[in-house]
């Protein structure tokens, strides 16, 4: 698949709690249903942080309803995974579980280098800051890959 605009878009961490569902929740709100998104996790499932509920909030992305799960728990479900266009690693993990997923189908995997904000800061301020930075980061990469104005 080209670098055109993907009919279904899979984003993908570690433990689908942070960065993923950051991505899905921005780009459900910048692409509305242009595209089908959805989110998971290569190692696990952990409830979504709340910083991430946090800073999404203040841009208008309510993820307080995320239920997180895996590429193993959408295949358990009968879920194909390449039905998506485009899966979106942000993590080394994330992006050997897609290689993994999409070996043998039609399926681009691109690898966003993304910073993992739960390990940042010591004060609330200060790891606010860097999910901000995480979660802007991520907003960035998804308006230049869809083609949005930034």
């Amino acid at each position: 698949m080209g670098r055109g605009m993907p009919g279904a878009t899979l984003f993908a961490c570690d433990w689908n709690a942070v960065r993923s569902p950051m991505a899905e929740g921005i780009a459900k709100k910048l692409l509305g249903k242009s595209v089908f998104l959805q989110s998971a996790g290569a190692r696990g499932e952990l409830p979504i942080d709340p910083f991430v509920v946090a800073v999404c909030k203040e841009i208008g992305v309510d993820l307080s309803g995320h239920s997180a799960h895996t590429f193993d728990a959408m295949e358990e479900w009968g879920d194909d995974l390449a039905q998506f266009d485009l899966i979106v690693a942000l993590s080394p993990a994330a992006q050997r579980r897609a290689l993994e997923a999409a070996h043998g189908a039609d399926v681009a995997v691109e690898y966003w280098a993304t910073l993992d904000p739960t390990d940042l800061g010591e004060t609330r301020e200060q790891k606010l800051w860097a999910y901000r930075k995480t979660r802007d980061q991520i907003r960035e990469r998804i308006m230049t890959r869809f083609g949005l104005m930034l």
